[in-house]
Formats: structure tokens, sequence, C-alpha cells
């Protein structure tokens, strides 16, 4: 995993926007139909948004979740065990404010894609569409040459955010049993020489949704169980090739439920991962760069903070992006820090609250914040 050895790099947390094109793909997928020219218009559109990302200064790129409907649900496609739907259970912080998730859902502002449970025993189904994610990345990342590529990849803990146990007896044994199928994509990623970008926003936004009526001992418990079996499946990987991303949902919304930094950030702690990516740019979570300060970190572990939001379509001033990259920078040294957004800006396929060409003069302003922070910390 690069880091920043000269300059402050910059990446993001992974998914970017989509075009009609592939939209229209990826939802015929979803129904089950794959039209003949899914591959070439996959492949060329991972093409076009590594460049997109090179041009506008993103050292550390990805294939921008091109292939993926969202970033949970995709895995039924690669491993047995899903079927149906799943009832939807909005977050508590939207569910205190009625009208506003009325609003939200009659806007379009709420995706909707199809969630299904884990009905049978979970095993890999097919290797094949991963390798394909790899092998576009990979050609892409040859014509365009950035710093580094990284690969988003679910972890087993969000996995069962989103997709309920109706099979296994314990929601333990479930999550042993996605562990078990997951790190097969895991290991196909880092042996191909790509950063594993491990997406486990159940440790922020599950303490609002899928552990509401929990208590907070309840909910760390449970969240100690999902870094368990991330743990588990991570087994001979070196955490210097894993990084891990947690986050309290990336939508507009009160979010005066989401659970504090402070106790978010040991549960995260125990993974065995080589960076963290978490939200630090937007209202809720920007003061909880005291947390990090505060905290015993481990020497070698390298933040990525959000420096950029990803729900709003403010584009941030450079020198704000600047002073956010060097708090951090303050706290654990220039080169354990690297710049990132604070989530995804197409976390589903055709949805995202920020406009795409907005989204890139984001990324842009996060690069230029990143030249003036390098140019404070190294002279």
């Amino acid at each position: 995993m690069q880091t920043s050895q000269n300059r402050i790099l910059t990446t993001h947390v992974g998914s970017l926007p989509r075009s009609s094109a592939v939209t229209d793909v990826v939802f015929a997928c979803e129904k089950g139909e794959r039209p003949d020219d899914t591959s070439d218009v996959i492949r060329a559109a991972v093409d076009d948004v590594v460049s997109r990302q090179v041009a506008n200064g993103i050292d550390l790129v990805s294939d921008g979740e091109m292939s993926k409907i969202s970033y949970a649900t995709y895995i039924k496609d690669r491993i047995t065990g899903f079927d149906g739907d799943s009832d939807r259970s909005p977050p508590s912080d939207l569910e205190d404010f009625p009208g506003f998730l009325r609003r939200q859902a009659s806007s379009g502002g709420t995706p909707t894609y199809r969630r299904p449970c884990c009905v049978g025993d979970i095993e890999v189904k097919d290797m094949a569409p991963v390798q394909e994610d790899i092998d576009n990345l990979l050609t892409a990342v040859a014509t365009h040459k950035p710093v580094e590529s990284f690969m988003n990849a679910a972890s087993p803990g969000v996995i069962a955010l989103f997709q309920p146990n109706r099979h296994y007896a314990t929601q333990a044994e479930y999550l042993e049993a996605l562990a078990a199928a997951m790190a097969h994509e895991y290991r196909a990623i880092v042996n191909a020489g790509i950063v594993l970008q491990l997406d486990s926003p159940d440790l922020g936004l599950g303490r609002h949704m899928l552990f509401k009526d929990k208590s907070d001992a309840e909910y760390q418990a449970q969240a100690n169980l999902h870094v368990d079996a991330l743990n588990h499946a991570l087994a001979g990987i070196p955490k210097e090739m894993v990084r891990l991303h947690v986050c309290w949902g990336n939508y507009e919304g009160p979010h005066h439920h989401d659970a504090p930094m402070e106790m978010v950030l040991p549960i995260a702690l125990r993974a065995n991962i080589g960076a963290l990516l978490f939200e630090s740019s937007n209202p809720r979570h920007a003061h909880e760069w005291q947390t990090f300060a505060n905290t015993d970190l481990p020497d070698d572990l390298v933040l990525i903070p959000g420096v950029i939001d990803s729900t709003t379509n403010f584009i941030e001033h450079p020198k704000l992006v600047a002073e956010r990259i060097c708090r951090f920078a303050d706290i654990v040294g220039r080169d354990r820090v690297v710049a990132g957004s604070d989530c995804g800006f197409s976390t589903f396929a055709g949805f995202g609250a920020v406009d795409q060409d907005i989204v890139y003069a984001k990324l842009g302003a996060m690069a230029e914040g990143a030249d003036i922070a390098s140019q404070k910390l190294w002279g």
C-alpha cells in the first residue's frame, strides 16, 4: 500500500457515478437478463472512470464499482444461499422525522433494488465476476498509470446488515459462513496486486439500523463479532494490502443517532488492516479528529480521513481541504495520512446525491488541497 512519502496522496472510498449505459446494463443483469454488450460496456466504463480519476489528481484509484448495482448486494451473483427480497427498515434517525423520510422516498432520494435474504448454505458460486473486475481494472491501470489501485469488496458484516439470515441457526454461524466464502474474493484481489478495500458501514451505520433496538453494550458485542468474522476471512493476507472503510450511511439526513467515533473506533481498530477510511468532513463527524488525537493508534496505521463530503454539491475550497489534512498529519505524521472522501459518490447504480460533473470537480479540489497541504508539511 502506497503512503504519502513525498507529498500527500489522494484517493476516495470507491464508488463513482455510472453512465446511463452502465446503469441500464447492471439493472438488466439484476432482472436476470445479460445484454450481449455487457462486458464491453463495463470494460469501457472502467477505462473511462480510471482516466477521469487520474486527470483530476487522484493517486490511488478504483474501478468506480462499475459492475455492481450496490456495494453489498452484488455478492448474490458470486456466492450461493441468497434469494427473494427482504423488508426495509429505515435508520432510526429518519424514523424520528417521518416527514423528511416521506419526502426522500417520494423524490427518488431512496434507491430501490432487491435485497435478498440468506435462505441456504453459503458457498462460492462463481469467481468469474471478480476476475472480470480485476482484469478490467488492471487493463485501465496499465493504460492510465495511477500511483496505485484498489478494489472494493463487501465485508461479512455489511452483507449481514442488508441481507438478513433466514437459514443459519445463529448470527455467528451466518457470519462465519460469509467470511469463508468472501475470503476467496479477497484473496483474488490481493493476489492480483490490487489493494483490497473492505466496506464495513455495519460498524457505524449498523448502530442505528441493524442494532437500533439494542443497547450500546449489545451493539458493541455484535459489532465485535463482525470484526472477528472479517479477521477470519483475512487470514494470511498482509494487512498492508488491506484498507477498511467505516461510515454511518451515505445519505443526507439528521444522523443524530450516529454512534460516536469513540465507540466505533476501538471496534474498527481490532481489524487486521493497514489503513482506515472514515467520515470526517460532514457536519455530524467533522469534530471527531479529536477522538483520533486522544486514541493510542497503531504505529503503522494509515489514516484516510474524508476531507470532502459525498452528500453535498458544495465544492470544498482547497484551503479547507488542506486544513483537514494537516489536522490529521499533526496527529499521526504526514506520511501516515492520505486524503479521501467521506463515502462513495454512487453507492447504488443510478443513484447519487452529487452531480456527476461536480463529483470530479470535488475530487479535483481535494487534489488541490493535498498540494497545499504538501507544501506546508514538506516545505
